[in-house]
């Protein structure tokens, strides 16, 4: 193979290689070596058709393969000879029409991996914001649990339901005295005026009793997600099955031991302890915002445009997406328009702080470890279905890209914790408000960044978006095996198949049983958009 480089500008670099006919050839007569023993053809015993007819009959797609298989040994070689580190896959086009018989000429166009000056990491100074944990704070979120988690108790004979009673009933809904689908259930529970239901339909279970049959009249609304029952008047047919009343008392060890604890002091210890880790959570975000603020000033160099392009492309495409969900989908669009540049130099950013942090990693042995890489896998093989696990981790374990999507936010943590124990840090003691306005101020923010360098995936954020506070939910405390796993990127020649996603809140069912429609949930309102700096946070 011959080797000629065409072109050297900056980090972009482009060569000629010309594949010899007799390379080819003799990678063809390999092949037909191999297979020999497994042809069949008319008149010849298995294994015993010469190799001129098997050339004759698969010479062409077997000269093919050989040039295929030639071109990525030469790409490997071009690679190892000249010592290039790509920075995205290289591009290869073929020169011409090729024939059997000729030499093949081959373009291998690539952007190579900039030179990295040795990252300054001494010096570096660092302020931690820390927050304690609230028990006053405790306190509101084991309340919160608690009324969110009601429990009732049966209600003495003859008790009529009223507000904050649970009411459970079996029913039958009609339009024009005919039963329409998803209009049917049976055991549905539903506390009086908790605005679940549709407009007029809680009013109306105030005051019966267990045992008690009625036919309830309501309209359903204009915007009712059912197209054919949009406005529509209808009747329900109840049956009351079970009137409960709300059990006395506020949280207590009782309580607890309904979410599957011992005490209410475990209660206590665990709320706790979700709050001390959203308020670590909080102050690493800060850190480490702070942290490659300090990077980013000390370094400028050079970085791939590809690279450039492909970090911008996955920022924009996020913020168009999040724009169409605005009420003014067009004007938001002209917003981001206006402000393209800005998000490009994050892009610019984000890839110069990845290859920082992969420099740095490499050039002080950080690395995960095989243990740790195993745990990663096994981890995101749950997303799977039993039958397409094992394939899952095949897949990872064959493509070195797909292992490395897993793999880079560990080493992230790992180069970030390093810089940390490289740091002078001091600390100072601040409200959660204080410190979320001060997350909140830094504009232009680089979020969750991976060596791009080293094939890392970029999608993963396990650091942004802690700002908001996260109520405690009764499954919050369940207890658990282990931690749920981070989801990871899907394989784009997916090998498995993900779960289908849960259907949104407001495309839910009711409270009906064996997931019937019947009589909607309030709709809830849309979540707010994030700010443009949290949008572009990946």
């Amino acid at each position: 193979m011959q080797t000629v480089e065409t072109l050297n500008e900056g980090l972009k670099r482009a060569y000629t290689l010309t594949i010899t006919a007799a390379d080819i050839d003799s990678k063809v007569d390999a092949e037909v070596k191999r297979v020999a023993p497994t042809v069949k053809m008319p008149g010849f015993r298995p294994g015993k058709v010469p190799a001129n007819l098997i050339r004759k009959m698969h010479g062409e797609a077997l000269a093919q393969d050989a040039l295929n298989s030639s071109i990525q040994d030469g790409i490997q070689a071009l690679i190892a000879e000249q010592k290039l580190r790509p920075a995205t896959a290289p591009q290869v086009s073929l020169d011409g029409a090729y024939a059997p018989g000729q030499d093949a000429a081959v373009t291998v166009s690539l952007e190579v991996l900039p030179d990295v000056p040795a990252p300054a990491i001494d010096g570096l100074k660092l302020e931690r914001l820390t927050v304690p944990a609230d028990e006053t704070v405790v306190d509101q979120q084991l309340e919160q649990l608690a009324s969110n988690n009601k429990r009732h108790d049966e209600a003495e004979e003859g008790h009529e339901a009223t507000t904050g009673d649970l009411v459970v009933m079996d029913f039958v809904g009609k339009v024009d005295d005919v039963a329409f689908d998803g209009g049917t259930g049976e055991g549905m529970a539903i506390e009086i005026g908790s605005g679940r239901l549709i407009p007029g339909f809680e009013d109306q279970l105030v005051g019966v009793k267990k045992g008690d049959e009625k036919t309830i009249n309501v309209t359903f609304p204009e915007d009712y997600q059912a197209e054919n029952l949009k406005g529509k008047a209808a009747t329900f047919d109840l049956k009351i099955t079970e009137v409960k009343v709300p059990a006395e008392g506020g949280p207590d060890d009782e309580f607890a031991k309904s979410l599957g604890l011992e005490s209410l002091e475990q209660l206590r210890g665990l709320i706790k302890g979700q709050i001390e880790q959203e308020l670590n959570g909080l102050t690493r975000t800060h850190m480490k915002r702070k942290l490659l603020d300090q990077l980013a000033a000390g370094h400028d160099f050079e970085v791939p445009p590809s690279m450039v392009e492909a970090e911008f492309e996955q920022i924009w495409a996020q913020l168009q997406h999040e724009a169409g969900h605005e009420a003014d989908p067009e004007a938001a669009r002209a917003e981001l328009e206006a402000e393209r540049e800005d998000y490009r130099q994050i892009a610019v950013r984000r890839v110069r702080l990845g290859l920082l942090l992969s420099e740095i990693g490499q050039a002080n042995g950080i690395e995960v470890s095989q243990q740790e890489m195993q745990r990663l896998i096994m981890q995101a093989a749950q997303q799977y279905g039993p039958e397409d696990r094992q394939r899952f981790i095949q897949y990872v374990q064959q493509e070195p890209m797909a292992a490395a999507q897993l793999r880079a936010p560990l080493y992230e943590d790992k180069v970030v914790d390093f810089l940390f124990g490289k740091a002078e840090i001091t600390d100072r003691e601040v409200t959660r408000e204080e410190l979320e306005a001060e997350i909140e101020s830094e504009e232009g923010a680089v979020p969750h960044v991976h060596g791009p360098g080293c094939g890392h995936d970029h999608s993963h954020d396990n650091d942004h978006d802690h700002a908001e506070a996260k109520p405690v939910t009764a499954k919050d405390m369940e207890p658990a095996a282990a931690d749920a796993p981070a989801e990871a990127e899907a394989p784009k020649k997916k090998a498995a198949t993900r779960k289908a996603p849960a259907k949104k809140a407001e495309e839910a069912p009711s409270e009906a049983a064996d997931g019937e429609a019947a009589p909607a949930p309030a709709k809830k309102p849309r979540a707010k958009k994030k700010t443009e700096t949290e949008a572009s946070e990946g």
